[in-house]
């Protein structure tokens, strides 16, 4: 199997989500006493937390970039980003080293593409629902977005740093989850895109009124599929 790096911690219960993720799907393919080779770097999320201005950004992707180049140097074949907002860096940090960096929208869109989706909502932090870099890679495998709703935008970002990211998990937000897929659904949505990895937390993945495509775990099984080389 292949060594693969991730750059955690944004958040630390996203990147618990990863390391779950991959070593199910590992086990699945080998023996249950299999365990992914992998290296994890966990950065501190506070200082890239909420990023608004140039210079923020600047930080962030010098932070990133010196993260993949350490994993690289340490044996990574290939790299994730383990956050779907952190990916407004992602030319960056792929220019900075010479081994993949895996793209989380790219791997989405690639199955959705293949699930024949042409119209989906998109749901996330704010830069993710709001800004281009995660969307465009979504269009670019033929898949439609909904324009973002801007009270949702606001309501889910809140939720997604006040508490998923601090490992809270709260039935009003479940409720209100259901409620706006409900209005996706109505809106023609075909499908629904978790553009934050700790949306499974309070989002059914597998039984929901619109079928859902969990960012995180189709990251994590395109990781997969690097790890056991199927590509």
């Amino acid at each position: 199997m292949r060594k693969i790096g991730l750059i955690g911690g944004m958040s630390w219960v996203s990147t618990r989500t990863y390391y779950d993720h991959i070593n199910k799907l590992v086990q699945g393919r080998t023996s249950t006493l299999s365990s992914a080779p992998l290296i994890i770097e966990s950065l501190d999320f506070a200082p890239l937390a909420r990023l608004s201005s140039a210079e923020e950004w600047a930080r962030a992707a010098l932070v990133l970039v010196e993260s993949a180049q350490r994993l690289a140097q340490a044996g990574a074949s290939a790299i994730l980003i383990g956050a779907n907002s952190m990916h407004k860096v992602y030319d960056k940090v792929a220019a900075a080293v010479d081994v993949p960096v895996i793209h989380i929208a790219d791997a989405v869109g690639a199955r959705m593409q293949a699930d024949g989706v042409t119209t989906a909502a998109l749901i996330g932090s704010r830069n993710v629902m709001v800004e281009s870099f995660y969307r465009k890679r979504l269009v670019a495998h033929g898949v439609t977005l909904l324009p973002p709703v801007m009270d949702n935008v606001e309501e889910i970002d809140r939720i997604i740093y006040e508490e998923l990211m601090q490992g809270r998990v709260t039935r009003a937000a479940e409720r209100t989850f259901k409620t706006m897929i409900t209005s996706m659904d109505q809106a023609g949505a075909q499908a629904v895109v978790l553009g934050c990895t700790e949306l499974d937390t309070v989002i059914d993945v597998d039984a929901n009124v619109l079928p859902i495509y969990d960012g995180a775990r189709i990251h994590a099984e395109a990781a997969v599929g690097w790890i056991m080389g199927d590509s």
